[in-house]
């Protein structure tokens, strides 16, 4: 007599294959969304840099911070310094009575963005340190999703 072989899977081989990939998708699509927070939230760096020099440049040359829309080398717009994720970037005037800053406030989009980063701000404060221009980063954004940089100990 012959005997019939079975081939295929059994119902509990299958169920425990999917009870696998839902604990590992458990794990990965948390730290997935904070890789592409953190991805999204550099963009406000690359913003900040590409106003950082014009700063400092015109600290050095005037010795104040330069205002969006009065000076000539820096448009009028914030909403001009935008990007992907960035709504847009805007240049102040720190008020502290010993030691003003010129800061860099970049602002994320309220859309199309990670939930997290959703309308934060990251601010940029630049200060003249004997003859450097240093900057400081900091955000109302959950640390989890800041560089290194920007984190506070």
């Amino acid at each position: 007599m012959k005997k019939n072989l079975q081939k295929g899977f059994t119902l509990i081989e299958l169920m425990i294959v999917v009870a696998i990939i839902a604990i590992l998708a458990a794990i990965a699509i948390p730290a997935y969304q904070n890789y592409v927070a953190k991805s999204q939230f550099s963009e406000s760096q690359t913003v900040a840099d590409g106003i950082k020099t014009a700063v400092a440049e015109f600290w050095t040359q005037n010795g104040k911070c330069p205002e969006l829309g009065t000076d000539k080398s820096f448009p009028s717009a914030a909403a001009s310094y935008a990007g992907k994720y960035v709504a847009s970037a805007d240049i102040a005037t720190g008020t502290a009575a010993k030691d003003p800053t010129c800061d860099i406030e970049v602002t994320f989009k309220t859309t199309s963005v990670s939930k997290g980063l959703q309308g934060k701000k990251a601010l940029f404060k630049g200060s003249e340190n004997g003859g450097n221009f240093a900057w400081a980063c900091t955000s109302d954004a959950d640390q989890k999703y800041l560089p290194q940089a920007c984190q506070t100990p």
